[in-house]
Order: structure tokens, then sequence, then C-alpha cells
């Protein structure tokens, strides 16, 4: 057997190993959500209705409950490092090979990838796309008509399942499918006019072509933002609401870097008041204006927020990082895996809150291979270039457009940056340059551990991050 064949045989029984011991998935608050607009049959835009129409096409296949998505957000999973694994191994680079798949078994991702969520979805879905173009691309061979076709359906499908994914799948689009080196002024302009295009088609399919209805999932950015920028700079400086009215919500302790849920929940005064005072395209017109009028103040909020998404300067325990063992209790008919997954989404949750599982860290990685390999003669370093530019963007695009610090939101990321150090690995480096980003990343660790030393701790379940 080939050293191709044998990557691919074990990441096949590496995913029959994840299917026998998490099925049927994990089921979680959002997971309930779309179920019951599928077995309601009213869709609305709060979760992506691409997910929740696929989803509903197994039910109505007779496929009930949350295993048929679950086994196709594994599939994609596996398919993809394996492929990935494959094409390593069958140019020698055999070490490179395994460390693909133990990449694929790392608790902080495998235990949040093993959930039913659009994150998953996302992630299965790119890792496909990415191990199948990885075929070719390692040998700097263009796609066959038909791959790149499968390619674009997997990036458009993942796409759409995350409002945020086009910051991922636009540079990985450019890197699967294009051909040459990345040009930065000529690949930048493309990025942001592909970027612009797809946001703004975004309700146009969501609404038209899949026909959901619309939420206010688009008022929950804004609503966070003036919410923040009324606790930096004072609640006089944001007057669409009157200054009691954001006293209240901060002292009920309702504004958090952590996520924006308080304030359409306990403080639900906040959002409803907004709701009157800013109905529709006015709640839009008083967020630009309190930007412009108080950057400072946005971006002492936006950091803040990013820091803690990032779990840089965190305590330890920090919440929203432990992978459920369990679904959520329902009546829909969504079940559990069996108890014994519960060790190991204890591992995974003690490493997501380690400084080896900090976000930040990951992306000073994905960092240091764009600045390493940008001029990458082969494919291995293209590749490796565009994983890592979809992983630095993604993580970026949180600086502006984010409302909660969920772990499971960087599970793309942290795919992208892992197989792109792998790609990198034993290539020629300047020494000068791999010291400087070996230092980055222990200056980045070491401080993240001093953090997690030394800061009180908030607790780590969801009621600790929502106050």
């Amino acid at each position: 057997m080939s050293p191709a064949a044998w990557a691919a045989l074990a990441a096949s029984l590496l995913c029959l190993a994840l299917l026998a011991a998490f099925w049927p998935g994990i089921a979680m608050f959002d997971s309930l959500n779309q179920y019951a607009q599928i077995l309601s049959g009213s869709y609305d835009d709060w979760h992506p209705p691409a997910m929740a129409r696929l989803w509903a096409l197994f039910h109505a296949a007779g496929w009930q409950g949350q295993a048929p998505m679950f086994l196709l957000q594994m599939l994609l999973y596996w398919t993809g490092l394996g492929l990935v694994a494959a094409g390593l191994a069958r140019r020698g680079a055999r070490l490179a090979a395994g460390a693909v798949l133990l990449l694929g078994l790392w608790p902080p991702i495998a235990g949040w990838q093993v959930a039913v969520l659009k994150d998953g979805q996302m992630a299965g879905a790119l890792l496909a796309a990415t191990g199948l173009a990885a075929w070719w691309r390692l040998d700097d061979r263009p796609l066959p008509r038909w791959a790149a076709v499968l390619v674009g359906l997997l990036l458009l499908y993942a796409t759409l399942v995350r409002i945020n994914a086009v910051f991922a799948t636009v540079p990985l689009a450019l890197g699967l499918l294009g051909t040459g080196g990345w040009k930065p002024v000529r690949h930048g302009a493309l990025m942001l006019a592909a970027t612009v295009a797809v946001l703004a088609a975004m309700p146009l399919v969501n609404h038209g072509l899949l026909r959901a209805g619309a939420s206010d999932v688009g008022r929950s950015l804004p609503i966070y933002d003036l919410a923040g920028i009324a606790q930096h700079a004072g609640p006089e400086a944001v007057p669409v609401l009157p200054a009691g009215v954001w006293r209240a919500a901060e002292a009920r302790h309702c504004i958090r870097p952590l996520l924006w849920d308080p304030l359409g929940d306990r403080c639900d005064f906040v959002s409803d008041g907004l709701a009157r005072a800013a109905p529709g395209s006015a709640l839009t017109r008083a967020w630009i204006a309190a930007i412009v009028q108080h950057p400072l103040a946005y971006a002492a909020h936006r950091l803040a927020h990013w820091n803690a998404t990032m779990r840089w300067f965190v305590p330890e325990r920090f919440p929203l990082a432990e992978p459920q063992s369990d679904s959520e209790p329902n009546r829909l008919g969504l079940g559990s895996p069996a108890p014994r997954i519960a060790p190991f989404q204890r591992l995974a949750g003690t490493l997501a809150e380690s400084p080896l599982g900090a976000p930040i860290l990951w992306l000073v990685a994905a960092m240091a291979v764009l600045a390493l390999a940008w001029r990458g003669e082969d494919g291995r370093q293209r590749l490796a270039v565009a994983l890592a530019l979809s992983a630095v963007l993604t993580e970026l695009a949180f600086l502006v457009i984010s409302v909660a610090a969920d772990y499971r939101y960087h599970l793309w990321a942290m795919l992208a940056t892992g197989l792109a150090v792998v790609l990198l690995a034993g290539a020629k480096l300047p020494r000068r340059g791999l010291g400087i980003a070996l230092a980055a990343l222990l200056l980045v660790g070491g401080t993240s551990l001093a953090a997690r030393l030394v800061l009180p701790s908030v607790g780590e379940t969801y009621t600790d991050a929502a106050g």
C-alpha cells in the first residue's frame, strides 16, 4: 500500500472512531433553535438559513435529529485532513502527513467539531475544499474543472453558514483556485471587492433564495458597540437613549467585554429602548455617529472584546471555552453522546483555557507563516500562505465584527494555522525571521500565562460570562 493510501486509511479510521464515540453529535442551544425552525417550517436569518435548509432535506427524507448533520461535518472534516495528509505522504513528507492527522485530534478543536453548529459546518466545508485542492496544488498543478467546481461549492456553503466567514473564504478561494504567487496590491483589491460583493449579496440570498424571514440579528453589533461607547466615554456620549438607561445597564453589569447577550436579556430595556428610539436604519446612523464622535471609546471597547475573544490577557478558566459533553435538554428528540466522552471534553476545556489553546497564540503563528513564506515559490508554501492569510483575516475581523467570545468561533482559524505551520515545516527559511517568530510566540505565550496566574477568576460558565 502506498504512503498516500496509508494516510487516507488512517484518516478514515479516525473519522469512524470519532463518529462512534460522539454519535449522534452534540446539540447545543443554537442547534435546538435551528431544528425547531425545521419542525415549524418557519425560517429566519438569526441562524444560517443555508444550514437549516440543508438539514431540512435530511429531515424530509426521514432522517430525523442531529445525526445527519453531525455525519456530514465529520465526513467533510476528515476528508479534508485525509486528502492533505495523503498529498503530503505522496510527496514523501510522512511526518508532516502524520502531523496533519494529529491536528484533527487536538482536543480543543475536535471537542468543538463534534457539536452540530455552523462553526463545525464551516470548518468541515473549508477543510474539504482545502484537501481537494491540495491534491493538485501541492504539486503546482491546476485543478481539473470538476474539482474546481466542487471546491467552489464547498467555499460557497462555508460562506453562507457564518456572516463573517467571507473573511476566511475569499482569501482561501484565491489561494486554492488562483495560479501563481501572491501579489499584495492586485490580490488585496480583489479580496476587498469580493468581500464587499458577498456581504451585499448575503441578505438577497438568505431572504430571497432561501426564503428566510428577517430577524434582529443585524442590530446586535450596533447595540453592543453603542453600549461599549457609553461605558467608556460616559452615558451622555450616546444620546440616542437617556443617560439613565446606560447607567442602569452598567449598574446591572450588562455591558461586558465577553458578549452582548445581557443587553437583549437581563437588560432588554436597552434593546427595547433602541427599537423605539432608533428603528431600522436609524440605529445604523446613530452607531456610525457615535463611532465618529468617540473613536477612542469605540477602540477601547472593541479592543477589550477582542482581548476576551482572543483569550490573551484573561484569567484562568475563562468562560465559553470548554465544549459540552451532552446536548441541551430538549423535547425535540435531539439526543446526547454516551457519558464516556466527558473526560475528553474536560481535557479539551483545560487545553483551550491554557496559553497553548489561546487563539492569540495561533494568530501569531499564522502571521509568522505569512511573513516567512509570502514569496514562496513552490505549491506547498503557496498553500501555507493561503491558509495563514485566511486565518489572519478571520481573527482580525473580530476587531470590528463580533459580539461574543465563544471559543468555537476560532475553529477554522486554528485549523488553517495548524495546517499552514505543518506545510511550512522543513522549508528553508531565514534564521533571523525564524528567530523573530519564535520570540513573538514566546512573548505572547508568556504574557498569556502570566495573566492566567495573576488575574482573578470570573468563572467559566455562560452564566458567569453573562454576569
